[in-house]
């Protein structure tokens, strides 16, 4: 791989492996979001995996509706869609879980049209098939779930874990047959939604959390926003660098990536 495509690759990775959500609004709320996980009751828990799911469904409705041919390679504007979920998340921090269970439709919305726009802008076209898979895909990047393979931080394993599904629905979508109840995008739109419900989650116990103070529900939104924009360029540069050099070849390189980045950390 050529020295230009080597750094981007690390770019890339860099991107994928950033600090996890739960990090971040924990950094944002002053208080660690991992240790109130256990303390979620089972209904809540339940609610908020429903709530993924709609948002999941409601987002990709509106792409197909909304999403139209764009200029490839045209630079993106991740601070408009941020400016969007950032009205959203004030109106859902307010009215505390009821707002969120209304705001999350239109703040994943905005968030795959922001992830659409990063993608025409590493030269894929949002009008096609495999493209609005591939953004859907991204809300699956948020969280690793307890029995995926740790190998690769889980990107990899959980574009794997995802393969048959995105494959059938990408083939239904090209068909024009791509509605949320066809049974390929049912199958696809259960596995996103059930990894997209862990940051979910997460983005719920920081609008809870006692200690939130002045971070309201627009600076922990876009929080969240920014955490899957960064996923979405990681993943439009791999998907970039698949094409031209082969998907194989990629994930070896990546995967070569990580003995050097744990050999500088702990220096």
């Amino acid at each position: 791989m050529p020295p230009a495509d080597q750094a981007e690759l690390e770019r890339a990775r860099a991107l994928l492996e950033s600090p996890g959500l739960a990090v971040q609004l924990a950094n944002v709320i002053g208080a660690p979001i991992e240790g109130m996980l256990g303390r979620l009751p089972g209904p809540a828990q339940r609610l908020l995996d429903r709530a993924a799911r709609k948002a999941v469904e409601t987002a990709f409705r509106a792409a197909l509706l909304t999403l139209r041919e764009g200029t490839p390679g045209a630079a993106a504007s991740p601070r408009l869609h941020k400016a969007a979920v950032a009205g959203t998340g004030a109106v859902g921090g307010f009215f505390g879980l009821p707002g969120l269970l209304v705001e999350l439709p239109l703040t994943t919305t905005a968030m795959l049209r922001s992830i659409a726009d990063i993608a025409r802008s590493e030269g894929e076209s949002p009008a096609d098939p495999g493209t609005r898979i591939a953004c859907l895909e991204v809300l699956a990047l948020g969280g690793a779930r307890s029995d995926d393979d740790g190998a690769e931080s889980g990107y990899f394993a959980t574009r794997a874990a995802l393969a048959q599904q995105v494959t059938a629905a990408t083939r239904y979508v090209a068909a024009g047959m791509g509605s949320g109840a066809a049974p390929a995008m049912v199958k696809l739109i259960q596995g996103v939604a059930s990894r997209f419900s862990i940051p979910v989650t997460q983005k719920a116990l920081a609008q809870a959390a006692p200690l939130v103070g002045a971070a309201s529900g627009a600076t922990l939104n876009l929080v969240f926003i920014s955490h899957f924009q960064q996923a979405a360029r990681g993943h439009f540069i791999v998907r970039r660098l698949e094409r031209k050099h082969g998907e194989l070849a990629v994930r070896a390189a990546y995967a070569a990536l990580a003995p050097a980045a744990s050999s500088r950390s702990s220096r």
